[in-house]
């Protein structure tokens, strides 16, 4: 089963999360690069439409409300939001979340085809027309993607486009030197760094400016070469200050998969997740993992494996030496 001429209208099912739909855009890149005249439409949570915005590979935005449906009270609303949608017909959907809902959402507004992966979970694969088989179990979320748009005939292009906008600086952010930015916490158990690890770290990099983002619960007290954003950035902010940074130290989170996506210049710490499946896409970025730092694409999966999160001096020694380099 599959298209003897383009599509008129495709739409990609991939609500979520932060890292994930990153991880989506090159597929979608090629995919519009190879039916320039198909129209392609993209299913996205209310939260993550910034991450879209202004893509030249998207003609339209679908918003899912997903926060509203939640509760007994929210799923009365979701027939609401089918009849509103319910016009956006489509000849193609490309089931990127894998999930019975996304599955169902295709079959609610009315997709003439709908394709999804092997792997995909919850019985989903009873609503495709196609499911297309994965080459094996390991492997990157991009090249996950990528096949499923493959199996319509869609060439790669010559290197993985990821294209994300360009966002705006906090309100009366203004720092007239080079920056680190550092994301040190994670909703992932184990994957964040803990206060005093972070703090020590700005103090060995000091007098170095460091940008501190993310989410975080507690109160964080910092040394004076910080500027603390946390829990004060929106998504474009947050999309702006990784654009501008010198080198950005993560864990591994959606933050992570931004800069992975911008830039070599990253330093992504994973403790017990696999960076050649869900790390920097780009081989030459930098992964701390299992005791060192390395290049991703020089890691290899081994037994006893630490998972303990990298000591904060030999984070701040090798900034300064990335820093050193650009200079």
């Amino acid at each position: 089963m599959g298209f003897s001429s383009p599509p008129q209208s495709v739409l990609i099912l991939k609500p979520s999360s932060l890292g994930d739909i990153v991880h989506a855009l090159p597929a979608v890149a090629a995919l519009k690069a190879h039916w320039p005249g198909t129209k392609i439409d993209w299913l996205v949570n209310t939260e993550w439409m910034p991450l879209l915005k202004d893509n030249p590979d998207i003609d339209r935005l679908i918003e899912f409300p997903r926060k509203q449906f939640r509760g007994v009270r929210g799923w009365l609303t979701i027939p609401r939001w089918l009849v509103a949608n319910s016009g956006k017909m489509h000849d193609l959907a490309l089931d990127l979340q894998g999930l019975l809902r996304s599955g169902l959402i295709a079959r609610w507004l009315g997709s003439r085809q709908i394709w999804g992966l092997s792997d995909a979970r919850e019985g989903v694969q009873f609503f495709y027309h196609r499911t297309v088989k994965l080459p094996g179990r390991r492997m990157h979320a991009v090249d996950r993607y990528l096949c499923l748009v493959r199996a319509l005939h869609v060439e790669d292009l010559p290197e993985p486009v990821f294209r994300l906008p360009s966002g705006n600086p906090p309100e009366g952010f203004y720092v007239d030197e080079p920056y680190l930015l550092l994301h040190p916490f994670s909703r992932g158990k184990g994957k964040s760094l803990a206060p005093a690890c972070v703090e020590k770290i700005a103090l060995d990099l000091a007098p170095q400016k460091v940008v501190l983002v993310g989410g975080f619960d507690q109160p964080l007290t910092m040394p004076d070469n910080v500027i603390n954003l946390v829990n004060r950035t929106s998504l474009p902010e947050l999309i702006w200050l990784i654009r501008n940074a010198a080198f950005t130290v993560s864990v591994d989170s959606g933050p992570a998969h931004i800069a992975a996506a911008l830039s070599n210049q990253l330093l992504s710490i994973h403790t017990w997740s696999n960076p050649q499946l869900v790390g920097p896409y780009r081989p030459d970025a930098w992964i701390w993992k299992s005791g060192r730092i390395m290049r991703v694409a020089d890691w290899k999966p081994g037994h006893n494996e630490t998972i303990s999160p990298p000591p904060p001096d030999r984070i701040a020694t090798f900034v300064k030496e990335r820093l050193a380099l650009r200079t």
